[in-house]
């Protein structure tokens, strides 16, 4: 059983499967990092614990 030469369009194909693989694995890892930083984001002025100017509001006399 003799080897056969791979065509020159078995090739072609075979580098763009490769680049097309490489820009989806690029895009899902983007939308990774995307997603675990609006997960651990935290937004100071409304964080728990805060109180006057950092908050935003004034800190409220007896009313």
């Amino acid at each position: 059983m003799a080897l056969r030469v791979e065509h020159d369009l078995h090739g072609r194909r075979k580098t763009r499967n490769v680049g097309v693989g490489l820009m989806l694995g690029a895009f899902v890892a983007l939308v990774m990092v995307l997603t675990f930083v609006k997960i651990t984001q935290i937004d100071f002025a409304t964080a728990p614990g805060t109180v006057g100017a950092a908050s935003g509001t004034a800190p409220q006399e007896g009313n």
